[in-house]
């Protein structure tokens, strides 16, 4: 425990927190971080994998390619939906069968892995830079305000995985974390409220706020934030209105300490969706709090995790082995989802679309279709789904889990280089 903590001061002077994104990661796009120099720790086996992810992504995601011109992210970005899978310049796909999860029709075949991708029986094993950067790969299928759906193609299972917790987990955020509540009278009971308003999202950079680590709050850890609300009539007369039946998320007025009037003037702290329905109360019942806003991670609350979703699958592999009967195509094809398979070329069918495919087994049900059909998954090639909560712009999320991954990794080999040589564990 000593030692690792002398690491986690060495590397953590400024800052008390081992897994907090750098300024590396303020970055407005993904192409941005791309190009940034992050040059990996070394070249060892250790965790080789992760730091030729972080060297070599800056290089390796594709910019799009739309009528034979390259541009930038930005310029392309459509504000409600933009899809991308068509645009994607055509990659190489050399697959052998040491790389496929092969689908059988009542378990999965060929599962085992090897310490890295594209290894496989007869080979050397030895690990190699370069080949690693060739494979590895990243290409933007479909990105909006909130989704971003992206390939990851050349890494273990293990990196993939590791991505994913730390997009959950580990990626910091700012959430309401104590309401002081002056007054209540909605039928609310207050420790449902305050459980109600810990969940709203917040439009609020975590890079401008420490992680709180006493007891003691301050400009430099918390944002505050007032909310007085209540519901009564427009006017004395018996046909007046009420107003203030529902209480939103928009009624939460933000309180600068200190300098933070200034600090962040260019995104004032607000509530991501204004419309989010808080409370509903009856007429002459109000409301009054005060609400203190900390920095955490997902790993300690949910309410701190910066997506609404982080998932991934591998991408499914069809391969049509001989021609199918013509009598038996319609029926073949209805086996699938729309989109992955239609009628045509030398086999009488062809695959239009694989990832589209939910790997459902419903053709290997039916006997006619015995020595037809091969279904597998590849190994290596991750199908990613990350929807933000707001907090994050879609395409910050991966840099983001990235640096944290790189500090988490940075903090290990500080610790490993503190052990005496010839330590006994």
């Amino acid at each position: 425990m000593r030692l690792i903590a002398s690491a986690y001061l060495k590397l953590h002077q400024d800052d008390y927190f081992p897994f907090v994104a750098s300024e590396n990661a303020s970055v407005s796009s993904m192409e941005e971080f791309c190009l940034q120099e992050v040059e990996a720790f070394g070249k060892d086996a250790d965790h080789i994998q992760i730091m030729a992810l972080c060297s070599v992504l800056r290089a390796n995601v594709k910019v799009l390619y739309l009528q034979g011109s390259t541009r930038s992210f930005h310029s392309i970005r459509d504000t409600d939906a933009l899809k991308l899978a068509d645009a994607i310049e055509p990659q190489p796909c050399n697959i052998t069968p040491f790389e496929i999860d092969e689908i059988l029709p009542e378990r999965v075949g060929n599962v085992s892995s090897t310490s890295y991708p594209r290894h496989h029986p007869g080979g050397s094993g030895a690990w190699d830079y370069d080949e690693f950067k060739q494979h590895l790969r990243v290409d933007v299928t479909r990105w909006t305000t909130e989704l971003c759906e992206f390939d990851l193609v050349g890494v273990d299972a293990s990196i993939a995985n590791s991505i994913r917790r730390v997009l959950i987990a580990e990626v910091p955020t700012v959430a309401i974390e104590h309401v002081y509540i002056w007054n209540n009278t909605s039928i609310i009971q207050d420790e449902v409220l305050s459980h109600r308003l810990g969940l709203i999202p917040l439009a609020i950079d975590p890079r401008k706020l420490s992680f709180k680590m006493d007891d003691e709050a301050n400009d430099q850890n918390t944002v505050v934030f007032n909310l007085k609300a209540e519901c009564k009539k427009r006017g004395a007369s018996k046909d007046a209105g009420i107003e203030g039946r529902y209480v939103y998320s928009s009624q939460l007025e933000w309180d600068p300490k200190g300098d933070q009037a200034e600090t962040m003037a260019d995104c004032p702290p607000r509530p991501v969706q204004p419309d989010i329905v808080i409370a509903k109360m009856a007429l002459g019942q109000s409301m009054e709090m005060e609400l203190h806003c900390e920095k955490g991670i997902g790993k300690d609350h949910a309410k701190f995790s910066p997506v609404a979703t982080a998932t991934y699958r591998l991408l499914p592999l069809i391969e049509i082995l001989k021609p199918i009967p013509e009598p038996l195509i319609p029926k073949f094809i209805s086996c699938f989802p729309e989109g992955v398979m239609e009628q045509g070329g030398e086999n009488g069918v062809r695959v239009v679309d694989a990832r589209k495919d939910t790997v459902s087994r419903e053709v290997l049900r039916h006997p006619e279709f015995e020595g037809f059909v091969r279904l597998g998954r590849i190994q290596d090639h991750f199908l990613f789904s990350v929807e933000s909560t707001g907090i994050y712009e879609p395409e910050q999320l991966l840099p983001a889990s990235i640096e944290v991954l790189r500090r988490k990794i940075a903090l290990l080999k500080l610790a490993l280089d503190a052990v005496p040589t010839g330590a006994q564990p």
